[in-house]
This record gives structure tokens, C-alpha cells and sequence, in this order.
């Protein structure tokens, strides 16, 4: 770990593999996690997406403020790692920056899958800076399936005329949503490889919400999207992003992070726009196609091999060494 008080670099603890609490946790996580994008598509015409995102950010920023006083952990906000805290704070405000433009253009379960390419981002980044985060080759196998599963059962031609939106506009969206998850895996990098690594989670967490909340706020003023209908859908959906999904979820992610190795995590994480697009037929009323029938399955696939792997690979050696 890396050592707060004074600075001395320290061994990092080996990050485990993947366990049955591990999982369930995910599972739960990934649950929120779906929601999330249709409550802002949903409460849009209330607030704009990234007004949203800004107000629950600053909520949680507190929130998670006071949650470090009660653990008598209280936020450094003056050093070389709250430096690197707020520039992981920068690279969240841009992603969710990208991800409230993006719910404008595009539909919600378009947003939720292009976003999820997190984890061949972050994959790729910690194969590269970090030698204990290495993949196996069945593990890129398993990447490989999952992200091929997951473009398949959205951008086949019948399901992308399903939605009835124009195909330039939401071409836009995608690719906003796409550079959204490029900037989300890149956050988990600089997590993983610097000395925010050894933080606790809510001090990592409170540099993230505090810069985007007042990035966000700032930008949907400036930029014409301030107003706001104060309906009891918009309350709710606020109170539930703010305390939810931003305060409960994230903190439980970067808690994860500091225990698992984050390639198994993030592609585990593959499961959140299934539970997305399932919400939206449930919520929603959308429709569900065999594109997303078989993509689904490949996701299922990917996810398996990631996450077994590991366990399976060490009964081997075990069995082989006896």
C-alpha cells in the first residue's frame, strides 16, 4: 500500500481473484447500476441528464464528506495525492460529462452498453502498467466474447431500427457514450497504478463527486440546460441517484477495487446493461430483439470465462502438483 502520512512507498497487496461474496456484491452493484441510466432518460424532461448527474454528485460529495468525519478518516485536501484525487475527479466529471450528452442523442440501453466498454479500456491499461492485473489468454478470450455479445445485440441492423430515432443522431450519442466508457476505464488505471490506490474508498470516492458536482452544475448553467421542474418523479429519481447509486454503489465499487483485481471486476460488470435493457422492457415498455437474445448469451459467456478462470486455473495447478 501506499503509506499516507508520510508518502514512503510500500509494497502493494495482491488483489484476490473473484469470490462468492465478491459476485453476489457485483451482482447487487450491477443491479443499481442498470437503473441508472433510465432514471435520468426518464426524468430528462424535468432536468437536463447532466444537471441531474451534477446536483446528485454534490449531494453524495457530501454525503460521503460526513460518512468520513463518523470514521474519524477525515479528506486530505491539500497534498500530492488529493492532487491526484482531483485529477481522478476531472476524468469522472468528463465521463459523466459524456454520458448526460450522450442521453440527449441516443437511447438509455444504447448509453448503458457503450458505457460498459469500461472494462476493455481499464483491461487493457492495467495489462500494460501493472504486472499482477496481466489477463491469461482465455481471459482476452472471455473480453473478446463479451464485447462482441454486447455490440451484437445493439448494433445489428434490427434492433438499431427498432428505436425509431434518426441514425446520425444517435450514431452521436454512441460515440459520446463509447468515449464515456474509454474515460471510465482510464479512471480506473490511474486509481490502480497510483498512490490513490492505497486511499480509503471514500476519500478516492469524495474526490470524484465533489469535482464532478461542481463541474457538471457549472456546465449545465453555462451551456443553457439549468432549468429545473421540481416534479415528486424528479425528487425521487434524484434521491435515489444521489443516495443510491452515487453514495452506496460507488463507494461499494471502489471498496471492491481495493480487495479484487479490477480486470475481473470490470468485466463482471458486463452484466449492468443486460439488467439496463431488461429494466427498460420492464419500466419502459421496450421491446426486447433476438439480436439481444444472443447477444446476451455471449455476455454470459465472456463473464464466465473471466471470472472462473482464475479459480479453475489454480485447482489445476493444485491437482497437477499432487
Amino acid at each position: 500500500m501506499w503509506q499516507q502520512t508520510t508518502g514512503r512507498k510500500k509494497t502493494l497487496e495482491p488483489r484476490k481473484s473473484l469470490d462468492a461474496s465478491a459476485i453476489a456484491i457485483m451482482v447487487v452493484v450491477c443491479i443499481i447500476w442498470g437503473l441508472q441510466q433510465i432514471g435520468l432518460k426518464y426524468a430528462a424532461h424535468d432536468a437536463a441528464p447532466v444537471l441531474q448527474i451534477g446536483i446528485r454528485s454534490a449531494i453524495s460529495a457530501v454525503l460521503v464528506w460526513i460518512l468520513s468525519l463518523k470514521r474519524g478518516e477525515p479528506i486530505v485536501y491539500t497534498s500530492r495525492t488529493a492532487a491526484v484525487g482531483y485529477l481522478a475527479g476531472l476524468f469522472f466529471a468528463v465521463e459523466f460529462l459524456l454520458v448526460g450528452e450522450a442521453l440527449r442523442h441516443t437511447t438509455a440501453s444504447h448509453v448503458v452498453v457503450f458505457l460498459y466498454t469500461a472494462p476493455i479500456f481499464a483491461a487493457l491499461g492495467l495489462h500494460i502498467r501493472l504486472p499482477a492485473e496481466r489477463l491469461s489468454i482465455w481471459q482476452w478470450v472471455g473480453i473478446v466474447i463479451a464485447a462482441l455479445g454486447t455490440a451484437y445485440a445493439f448494433l445489428a441492423p434490427e434492433a438499431a431500427s427498432a428505436s425509431g430515432n434518426s441514425t446520425s443522431e444517435m450514431l452521436f450519442g454512441d460515440l459520446l457514450a463509447l468515449a464515456g466508457g474509454a474515460v471510465w476505464g482510464s479512471t480506473t488505471v490511474l486509481i490502480r497504478s497510483t498512490s490513490l490506490s492505497g486511499l480509503p474508498a471514500i476519500h478516492t470516492l469524495f474526490y470524484q463527486l465533489a469535482v464532478t458536482g461542481i463541474a457538471l452544475i457549472l456546465y449545465a448553467i453555462m451551456s443553457g440546460q439549468g432549468g429545473i421542474t421540481l416534479t415528486l418523479s424528479l425528487t425521487v429519481n434524484l434521491f435515489a441517484q444521489s443516495v443510491i447509486v452515487s453514495f452506496f454503489s460507488y463507494l461499494t465499487w471502489f471498496w471492491l477495487l481495493t480487495r479484487y483485481k479490477a480486470s475481473e471486476l470490470g468485466v463482471f460488470s458486463f452484466m449492468t446493461p443486460l439488467y439496463g435493457v431488461v429494466f427498460g422492457v420492464l419500466l419502459l415498455g421496450d421491446l426486447i430483439t433476438h439480436e439481444f437474445m444472443v447477444g446476451a448469451l455471449a455476455v454470459m459467456v465472456g463473464i464466465v470465462i473471466v471470472s472462473a478462470y482464475p479459480s479453475l486455473r489454480q485447482r489445476f495447478d493444485r491437482q497437477t502438483a499432487a
